[in-house]
């Protein structure tokens, strides 16, 4: 790793992974990515990944109190070792605190480029997550979510990025009963001020790839679950207090549906969109495309977990929708990306790495498995599809 002068770091957390499974770059000139959001469940996986295949990564994190910042520390215990990783820790929302990331990945390389010189990708993750929390905190959200987008975009724009690629999210669809959700589809309806926040990231990445050209490809992801979520989402917390013996809240009467994404299968996507080549604005799904009830899933990590869930039915809560449902065909065809991992398999991932550490960097999807078939290639019309 290579520290910011005078940006101390603490030492870097062991993890159970040996550091072999991070290797040294490869002898061509590498790529570079400035990652936001590093240090989180999505970002470190993607750091992960990255160094494996030889990239120069910035990461950038300000560490945030959201949940516990000694987690994400050790989710990048790894890369902190690794010789083609620096990390910056810097806030979206500060402009001149991104500065010294944006001249790590942007400057010029020695020597001078040439037109087979790979240009930087940035990877906007960061964000200020959660549907609940936004509703109490509506201008804390505008101002990471929208005014830290804005500020990437304008020094994207500033150190000529060619690509951008945003996360975006499946909350942007909110209360539209068409499904499964088509990135064509005109009715966004969002319900939450963190669903507001990542439309205008969109609109946002809109208006600076038709001004000054820059490739901005926004990836609408599906909840994403695997090794190393954060503790407030669904399946981490109901982990959690199943193996403490403690009820878990089920908001509603457990009918509601949702369309998970396993976070291997989600760096691949991740990864397309960053070699994408195609149309200077793009959204574009990533989800299983199947959706499954929250009792089933709930059952399915009973048997991932060995135990038994004790059920607490708590009032429906604001901003939460009813279901997610990704049409995938758009991602199939843009990025060739296909989902592998069900939810059965990935449950069964996450409960290792939870309860001993097991595959805790997953940087690669497995292969699919046998019994699992792939979401559907064609979809009826819209109104078929209407689920209560």
């Amino acid at each position: 790793m290579n520290p910011i002068p005078d940006t101390p770091l603490p030492p870097p957390t062991p993890t159970s992974l040996p550091p072999t499974s991070l290797p040294p770059t490869s002898p061509h000139q590498p790529s570079r990515a400035l990652i936001t959001g590093a240090a989180g469940f999505i970002g470190s996986h993607l750091v992960d990944r990255l160094l494996v295949e030889g990239w120069d990564v910035i990461g950038v994190d300000n560490f945030d109190p959201f949940y516990d910042p000694a987690i994400k520390r050790r989710n990048l215990a790894q890369a902190l070792e690794h010789p083609r990783f620096t990390l910056v820790e810097a806030d979206i929302r500060d402009l001149d605190s991104l500065c010294p990331a944006f001249a790590l990945c942007c400057a010029p390389h020695s020597p001078p480029p040439t037109s087979h010189t790979p240009h930087p990708v940035i990877v906007h993750l960061a964000a200020r997550a959660g549907v609940r929390p936004s509703i109490e905190d509506p201008i804390g959200y505008y101002e990471a979510n929208v005014r830290g987008t804005q500020n990437m975009l304008e020094l994207a724009r500033e150190w000529g990025v060619e690509q951008f690629v945003f996360a975006s999210s499946s909350s942007v669809y909110g209360v539209n009963p068409d499904v499964p959700w088509r990135e064509e589809d005109d009715v966004l309806r969002p319900i939450s001020p963190y669903a507001a926040s990542k439309v205008a990231g969109e609109l946002l990445g809109h208006v600076y790839s038709h001004l000054y050209g820059i490739r901005f490809v926004a990836l609408r992801v599906f909840t994403a679950y695997g090794p190393r979520q954060r503790p407030d989402l669904a399946i981490h917390k109901f982990a959690r207090l199943m193996l403490e013996g403690k009820p878990i809240p089920i908001y509603g009467d457990g009918s509601s549906l949702r369309d998970y994404t396993y976070i291997a299968d989600l760096v691949e996507g991740i990864r397309a969109a960053m070699d994408y080549q195609g149309s200077l604005y793009e959204i574009i799904n990533l989800g299983s495309g199947r959706p499954v009830k929250l009792l089933d899933m709930v059952r399915a990590l009973e048997e991932a977990l060995g135990v038994k869930a004790n059920l607490e039915f708590l009032p429906p809560q604001a901003g939460d929708v009813s279901q997610t449902w990704a049409d995938i065909r758009k991602a199939q065809r843009s990025l060739d990306w296909h989902p592998h991992t069900d939810l059965v398999q990935g449950l069964s991932r996450f409960a290792a790495w939870l309860t001993t550490g097991q595959s805790s960097s997953p940087t690669h999807a497995p292969p699919p498995p046998t019994a699992y078939p792939p979401p559907p290639t064609t979809y009826p019309p819209h109104h078929d599809h209407h689920l209560p």
